[in-house]
């Protein structure tokens, strides 16, 4: 787990925490850490986790599965980033979605009880810590609103548009990545994928907007 120091460092949940306490810190934490092959689930709708999950190598996606199959993409989580924080909160209460490596990953677990009871210890740094998974859960509620905010939109053009302004502030940039394929974005905006395609090829001849892949430059 040390060889992660660096990427543990700059996770929002240990902001304000120096680098040199994050072992320590983990060991009070009982992290543990485990390996995950692409396409395998971290979290199946059903489960009951007592942990927050930490991103240390690769990418994982947050699915929503209907009764037929049919599934959506809610959110995504890179290097450094948490999820399941909110389910470990509040207790017994199901998972509502899964968790899947999009990538090789590896996945650290932090027990949610270490996290929010300060230890017998009382180390300096855990009031911080505290403080800082309340804020990674405000952002991860902003950030579904944003998904909110761009499924409402009445046609896959609109949705589109939404999503693009949004990524472009969150960049301060007219130029920028995407971290969707064709097929994941298609699912995170609950569109049809070959509906998505044809609009954006309209709205490129339409001078709205160049992309190569997943890179965009509004115009």
């Amino acid at each position: 787990m040390i060889k992660y120091t660096e990427i543990i460092s700059k996770s929002k949940i240990f902001d304000n925490i120096k680098k040199e306490d994050i072992p320590d810190m983990l060991n009070c934490l009982s992290a543990t850490e485990k390996r995950y092959k692409k396409g395998e689930y971290i979290l199946r709708r059903g489960d009951i986790i007592n942990s927050v999950y930490m991103v240390a190598e690769g990418k994982i996606h947050i699915l929503k599965e209907d009764y037929w199959g049919n599934q959506s993409i809610l959110g995504e989580a890179g290097e450094g980033e948490l999820f399941g924080e909110a389910y470990a909160c509040m207790g017994n209460v199901p998972v509502q979605v899964n968790a899947a490596a999009v990538k090789d990953s590896v996945i650290i677990r932090l027990d949610i009880n270490k996290v929010l009871t300060v230890c017998p210890s009382a180390c300096e740094f855990h009031s911080r810590l505290i403080r800082n998974l309340i804020s990674v859960i405000a952002e991860r509620n902003l950030n579904l609103t944003n998904k909110l905010e761009c499924m409402s939109q009445r046609t896959t053009r609109d949705k589109i548009l939404s999503y693009l302004s949004m990524e472009s502030q969150k960049n301060k940039s007219s130029k920028f990545d995407i971290p969707f394929n064709r097929q994941q974005l298609a699912d995170f905006l609950s569109v049809d994928r070959s509906a998505l395609s044809k609009e954006m090829c309209k709205m490129r001849d339409e001078g709205i907007f160049k992309f190569n892949k997943n890179h965009f430059e509004l115009l």
